[in-house]
């Protein structure tokens, strides 16, 4: 997949401020952001394009230096870049293993030697991040539904808002077995096979990511067997061993 002309850009402004202290500059995330730009045959604004620039060092001096680039590198369409100094990735993978485990799985090295030659996120890292982001959902939902008093309607921006972080999850959980796929509808498939789940609820949920709105009678119905769901993947994840 090609770099971005902002990309090779954005390399030779943080080379004028970083100097020799630059050791690699990382774009990630591009098969997501091709994804994201047009899964659904429509057409949308594109997602800000994703850089990690691993540092020898990194001074209060140097982020005043970014600091008085970022408006252009955010009109280029560039997110504000992860800059991290050496050894700090390595050290945080079990502190992010989402996070920085997707930058493993899909990154293209623009400038310098890679930083991640040997690196994995251990799976007892993944499985606890799965948890505390299934515990945190129920939570949410659990409060959510409290807030909305009962109002059918509250309940249905409830669920729509929900979606998104839904199918993040069970894209999340899905990998503990190995699944790997970006295909959001086929998690959510194996993630009923897993539950046994008899109903496809998960689907449901996982299909309104983008979606506005809903009708009120459709989350009367599905908020019941969402709920059991998630409680489901709480279990599930809780208990979870490699095989």
């Amino acid at each position: 997949m090609p770099i971005p002309d902002a990309v090779q850009t954005l390399e030779r402004e943080l080379r004028g401020i970083f100097g020799s202290r630059l050791r690699t500059l990382v774009v990630y995330g591009l098969q997501r952001h091709a994804a994201a730009a047009g899964h659904d045959g429509h057409t949308h604004e594109a997602p800000p394009t994703h850089t990690l620039a691993v540092v020898d060092a990194l001074t209060a001096d140097d982020l005043r230096g970014c600091a008085a680039q970022v408006s252009t590198w955010h009109d280029a369409g560039l997110a504000t870049p992860l800059i991290l100094a050496a050894h700090e990735f390595e050290c945080s993978l079990d502190a992010f293993p989402f996070e920085f485990g997707a930058i493993l799985a899909d990154h293209v090295i623009v400038s310098g030697t890679s930083p991640f030659d040997g690196l994995t996120v251990d799976v007892a890292d993944w499985r606890r991040a799965c948890e505390i982001q299934a515990r945190s959902h129920l939570l949410h939902l659990r409060e959510g539904y409290i807030e909305t008093r009962g109002r059918s309607d509250a309940l249905a921006v409830l669920i729509v808002r929900s979606a998104a972080p839904f199918a993040a999850l069970v894209s999340s959980v899905t990998r503990l077995e190995g699944q790997t796929t970006r295909d959001a509808a086929a998690a959510a498939r194996q993630a009923e096979r897993t539950l046994g789940l008899a109903g496809t609820v998960i689907s449901e949920i996982v299909g309104l990511v983008g979606v506005k709105e809903m009708p009120s009678a459709d989350a009367e119905r599905l908020f019941p067997p969402y709920l059991d769901a998630v409680e489901r993947l709480v279990k599930y994840v809780d208990g979870w061993t490699a095989a």
